[in-house]
């Protein structure tokens, strides 16, 4: 027995857009103002913050995803590959992330992390670009100077923190219009670039 079930427009992104920009507006104004200064506390804090908002957010966008176009073949698109990919990933990351920071652990693997999800990052880039998708490919940009920032955060360079800071910032701003664009472009019939 075959089950054909027909194609969705109801993409779960808006979640991990949201759950991204949400860590990223938490994490950058520390990175780049220094508010909240770092103690136990605040680390705890904002370590159960990436777990949950940009982790769990994001993953169970990348997983919703590639079951829909797998499984269930509702997502025909093939760039929506790349962002159940991206978004898997990233997701599985801001698991580690907030589980180190609520740790206070060692920074400085985060450089090998970096290089990695700078590869993704471009990846990203190129295929939205190619695919026309300019605000997600934009985004993808903003992902790759987050993630080459924070090599030179994660080597304890000044410049890398303040300029990860500035970038998780920005793109998280970017992400909340990305947010919005996906949520009224779906449920309301807008029709806002996305």
């Amino acid at each position: 027995m075959n089950l054909t079930f027909q194609a969705s427009t109801f993409l779960p992104i808006a979640l991990g857009f949201f759950g991204l920009g949400t860590g990223y507006l938490i994490y950058g104004p520390q990175e780049l103002f220094g508010w909240p200064q770092r103690d136990p506390r605040v680390d705890r804090s904002t370590g159960v913050w990436g777990i949950w908002m940009p982790g769990f957010c994001q993953l169970l966008t990348g997983v919703y995803l590639f079951v829909g176009m797998t499984w269930f073949q509702v997502f025909k698109d093939p760039p929506l590959y790349m962002a159940a990919l991206a978004f898997s990933a990233y997701g599985i990351h801001w698991f580690a992330i907030g589980y180190n920071r609520y740790q206070g652990s060692d920074p400085r693997p985060n450089a090998g992390m970096s290089v990695a999800f700078t590869i993704i990052s471009l990846l990203g880039l190129t295929v939205f670009f190619k695919a026309g998708d300019w605000p997600v490919g934009l985004l993808f940009c903003g992902l790759s100077l987050i993630y080459i920032s924070d090599f030179f955060a994660s080597v304890g360079k000044t410049f890398g923190e303040k300029s990860l800071g500035l970038w998780h910032i920005l793109t998280g701003l970017w992400l909340m219009y990305l947010t919005v664009a996906t949520a009224l472009n779906i449920a309301s019939g807008m029709k806002l670039p996305l």
